[in-house]
């Protein structure tokens, strides 16, 4: 599949959604992100508050993207990168836990601002959802046209995966087993390693990443 180069006015979208989340979590780490307003970040990257509006919802949301920004379609390209004898459930999976947990000093800065603020959590956690879209599309080229609903259905999956092995991870310390205390804003100590969490979670799509590819064979 072969993706033709961006014109210039999406050139100038992305250079603008990039400045506006750079300019995000810089701000966040100086001042704390409650100090940071929308308008400050508008500021900072060149722009007008309105405009900012059109690329994020909230300062939350433009923060945790610095960090997530591109994550998808890493994930997807290094799907479709791999050869085809490899399992399409083998692919996703070292896809997954390689763009998740291969992060550098500014990743490691922006964690310890979502360990610590609930928002951010959950804005971190939602940005799992932006998974399903450029996967669905790598699953459905390499299933064939008559697997673009089954593509669907195991993009979500997938995404669902990585939230729940995410939300495991980064679970609130106190009682660990009450589902209440995610939201609570206690403290968060990532938890286990992150491969492993990742992993176990995807193991059960297997047979269903499984089926799927079979389903296509001769």
């Amino acid at each position: 599949m072969t993706t033709p180069p961006p014109g210039l006015r999406e050139r100038k979208k992305q250079a603008t959604r990039e400045a506006l989340r750079e300019a995000a979590l810089r701000l966040a780490v100086e001042r704390g992100p409650e100090q940071v307003r929308v308008e400050d970040i508008a500021e900072a990257a060149g722009v007008s508050p309105r405009t900012y509006n059109n690329y994020f919802a909230s300062r939350e949301q433009a923060i945790v993207a610095a960090i997530t920004a591109d994550r998808e379609a890493r994930i997807a390209a290094a799907v479709a990168a791999r050869p085809a004898g490899v399992r399409l459930a083998d692919a996703v999976a070292e896809a997954v836990v390689e763009q998740y947990t291969n992060t550098g000093e500014r990743e490691h800065e922006a964690l310890l601002l979502i360990t610590t603020r609930t928002t951010l959590r959950d804005a971190f956690l939602d940005a799992t959802a932006n998974i399903e879209p450029p996967l669905t599309a790598v699953i459905a080229e390499r299933l064939g046209d008559t697997g673009a609903h089954t593509a669907r259905v195991l993009a979500a999956s997938v995404a669902a995966a990585v939230r729940i092995a995410l939300e495991d991870w980064l679970r609130p310390a106190g009682n660990a087993e009450d589902p209440r205390s995610f939201g609570a804003g206690r403290l968060v100590v990532p938890s286990g390693s992150l491969p492993d969490q990742l992993r176990a979670a995807l193991a059960p799509l297997a047979p269903a990443l499984d089926a799927a590819e079979r389903h296509t064979q001769p």
